[in-house]
């Protein structure tokens, strides 16, 4: 008597690997940024680099001011990479011999429309002045040494802010 069976198993189809191969795509804005006497960098969740020369001792985010950028006027190419959600950004200060890094990531809720701002935060909030979010870092872990440079008006630093992103 013949029973019969079902069997499920996947025959021996060939088919082909598919395999899919990502690029790492990457961009660097730069931009060089003022001290302040008033700059402070106390907060503990964001920090911030503004086109704006007044600053009162309020502004305890800020890191640098009479930037020559504000969140607007950050690339295409970075804003683009930046709005991917799985998007590592790097941010690099130099002042005079020393640096300092920060990591975070891009997010598609990113609108880059302000004017004069760019503020990267710890948390994932968002607004036209953000330029990244989840970052490793605040105003508060810059190293006093930077800190002390920033507060005279005549020191520069630069910074570069670096995006990258899997591209298909």
């Amino acid at each position: 008597m013949k029973t019969s069976s079902s069997d499920t198993r996947p025959k021996n189809i060939l088919r082909p690997n598919r395999v899919r191969t990502c690029r790492v795509v990457k961009t660097t804005d730069r931009f060089d940024v003022w001290g302040h006497p008033n700059i402070t960098a106390r907060n503990e969740v964001t920090f911030e680099f503004t086109r704006e020369g007044h600053l009162t001792r309020r502004g305890d985010c800020i890191v640098g001011v009479r930037s020559e950028k504000g969140a607007r006027d950050l690339t295409q190419e970075f804003k683009a990479l930046a709005r991917n959600g799985s998007a590592k950004i790097v941010v690099e200060v130099i002042v005079g011999g020393l640096s300092f890094t920060i990591v975070g990531r891009g997010s598609p809720d990113l609108s880059f429309s302000h004017p004069t701002d760019l503020v990267g935060r710890k948390s994932i909030y968002t607004s036209d002045r953000t330029f990244m979010i989840a970052a490793d870092k605040a105003a508060i872990d810059f190293p006093r040494r930077i800190i002390e440079a920033m507060k005279k008006p005549e020191q520069m630093a630069e910074v570069a802010l670096t995006v990258e992103t899997l591209s298909p």
